[in-house]
Order: structure tokens, then sequence, then C-alpha cells
């Protein structure tokens, strides 16, 4: 067999609110039911995603996940920044909704993670390995990418980041890209913290 398909089917909240989201990045709905059970489907050239309703789906609580592996992760990144800035005004990069920014992990594939409004971790990944981190910095900054941006522990990767900062002299190429992952991580963190200690809406 050949030219087979798969298509993810991950569980949301609302399909409308999930279908804008997804619509912001450039997909289109190509079907959408409310009975017998809620369920959209959504398209952006060849990358299909569908998503059902499921009731108390609590997206901070979601395991959902897909890899999507694509020749280069920039362009559809830039395309999915772009659309998150003409509808917020930036990329959103804490919270759920979130996207995170095309870094290289310690497995040596690129990569970046959005995050929808289901809590689902739609995995956009480089298809081929990138070569060697040279300096410790650079090292850091990929075993926190493999802890926050694939795993979720920012808190974890945060501590990566600062104790390799620590010992940077200055000098590494990588060093304004590190401090600026930092930076991103203590929002990411702050926001999480403020989403679990307030207060949940009633059904």
């Amino acid at each position: 067999m050949a030219n087979e398909l798969t298509i993810p089917l991950l569980p949301c909240v609302d399909i409308d609110e999930t279908a804008a989201f997804y619509e912001m990045l450039g997909f289109s709905v190509t079907y959408r039911q409310m009975k017998p059970n809620p369920y959209v489907a959504l398209r952006r050239e060849d990358l299909n995603l569908h998503f059902y309703g499921m009731p108390g789906h609590v997206p901070e609580d979601s395991h959902s996940t897909c890899i999507v592996i694509v020749e280069d992760t920039g362009p559809l990144f830039e395309a999915f920044a772009a659309g998150m800035r003409a509808v917020h005004g930036k990329v959103l990069i804490s919270g759920i909704p979130r996207m995170t920014r095309p870094r290289v992990r310690n497995d040596r594939y690129s990569g970046f993670t959005v995050v929808d409004p289901g809590g689902n971790w739609i995995r956009i990944s480089k298809g081929v390995t990138e070569p060697e981190a040279t300096t410790p910095l650079a090292r850091a900054v990929e075993n926190a990418a493999r802890q926050a941006d694939a795993r979720g522990d920012e808190r974890q990767a945060l501590k990566i980041l600062e104790g390799a900062l620590k010992k940077a002299d200055g000098t590494e190429p990588e060093l304004a890209e590190a401090q600026a992952y930092r930076d991103e991580l203590v929002e990411r963190i702050t926001s999480s913290s403020a989403s679990r200690s307030g207060p949940r809406p009633t059904a």
C-alpha cells in the first residue's frame, strides 16, 4: 500500500473555539457537526487535524498529542506567528493556548509545539537531525528545550538554563538566545501558576 493518510482525532472543550484558533493559524474548516456529537475537521495544505467535543474535558490536564514532520519548521512557525499577531498582537508563549519557538532539543531534532485551547500538544518537528552543540550553553539550551518544550517541565528547564547562564562568560554566540529563553520560561511558569491558583469557572 502507498499514499496512506493518518489524521489525529483530538479532544476539545468547544469545537467552535478550537476551529477559531486553528483558523487563526491558517487552517480551514472542512467539516463540522453538532449531532450526534460535536466534531470538526480542519485542514491546512496537507496537514489535517480533527477534533471532538468531550464533556468535562480539562485542557490543563490533557495528555493528547500528535507529531507533525515537516521539511523545515521555520516557514510554518512564521505563518502561525503571523496569524497570532494579527489576532492577539503578539505570539502567545504562555498559558493555554500557546506556541513555543523553534529550538533544537538534545535529541538532535529541531521543532516547536502548539498547545491549542483543548490542551492538545501539536509537535512540529524537522525530519532530520541537527549538528551537535558546540558549547556548554548551547547544550544547556537544548536540554532545557527537551524538558520544557517537549515534556512540559518548565521549572526543570529553567533550573538547567539558569545554572548554565551563571557559568557563561558572556562571549557565547547563543547568549542572547539563552537569556530570551530564560525570560520566556519565567513567563510561562508565572502564567501557569496564576491559572492554577485562580478560581475555575463552574459549569
